[in-house]
């Protein structure tokens, strides 16, 4: 099994959803990012999700692709990026770390070298958002021959007809998307999502986790009645943002406030098993 299988499994045995969160590497500089990302399991977080900074965003809502421009500014590179995973995961061998963007900057860095080295360093999988199934020899393939999880995105509008070929090549967890739209953009309707991840259940055994909008504990609750997972990002860069110094810079409370979100949403999680099993 892979990190990504046991640390799910564990979750199914406690009876509870998973927490999956985002950060952005080198956000709001690789030292605070760092601090931010070993933070993250002691918070609450099962599993960790890791923006590769990108110029061009094109899914993410404002807090997501502000906290690219920071990390971009400060000088971090998809190389800086899996030197952090290192980093990580010398104190932490348990957590699975996913890496998170776009496909221009890993096909800049070379598909075959990147694939290798994220391996070594201790990446579990990969979500790439704009690479379609059609397009599964480019990355996915690959990567599921390197011993990575590809993870594929459904969306509000993946219909049954779709869902087929989303699902083909899909490991880790299939990740729904609860609105349509970009991240952090609107709350989500609890009820629709819930029909949603029944629907998209029915045709596969991987764990289904959920995010853009979830913003709070009551949210990541409502979310973990009926998904595997719960995940959350734009919140979290976003008080990564609120915690800057006039000229964005990182002062003593940015790690912890991004550990106190973390805690919140973590209790959140585990008061719905609670709830359910009542």
């Amino acid at each position: 099994m892979s990190r990504i299988d046991r640390r799910f499994a564990a979750c199914r045995a406690e009876g509870r959803a998973a927490l999956v969160t985002f950060v952005t590497a080198g956000d709001p500089d690789a030292d605070t990012s760092l601090a931010i990302l070993k933070a993250l399991p002691r918070a609450g977080a099962d599993l960790i999700e890791i923006g590769m900074p990108f110029t061009d965003p094109m899914a993410d809502g404002p807090a997501i692709q502000l906290s690219s421009q920071r990390a971009l500014k400060g000088g971090q590179t998809l190389t800086k990026t899996l030197d952090m995973v290192r980093a990580f995961r010398a104190g932490e061998a348990d957590t699975p770390v996913i890496l998170m963007g776009y496909y221009n900057p890993i096909y800049i860095y070379g598909v075959a070298r990147f694939l290798k080295d994220a391996r070594e360093a201790g990446v579990d999988g990969l979500i790439v958002v704009d690479l379609p199934p059609e397009e599964d020899d480019e990355l996915c393939v690959p990567a599921l021959n390197a011993g990575l999880s590809f993870i594929r995105l459904a969306t509000p509008t993946t219909d049954d007809a779709r869902l087929p070929a989303v699902l083909a090549n899909t490991s880790g967890f299939v990740y729904y998307v609860s609105i349509t739209g970009i991240t952090g953009s609107a709350t989500p309707d609890f009820g629709a999502v819930a029909q949603s991840v029944a629907r998209i259940k029915a045709h596969t055994d991987l764990p289904v986790v959920v995010g853009f909008g979830v913003k709070t504990g009551g949210h990541a609750a409502a979310i973990a009645r009926g998904a595997d997972g719960v995940v959350v990002g734009s919140a979290l860069v976003e008080a990564v943002r609120a915690s800057l110094d006039g000229e964005g810079r990182a002062t003593a409370t940015t790690v912890t406030a991004v550990e106190t979100l973390v805690g919140e949403l973590a209790a959140g999680v585990r008061s719905a098993a609670k709830a359910t099993a009542a």
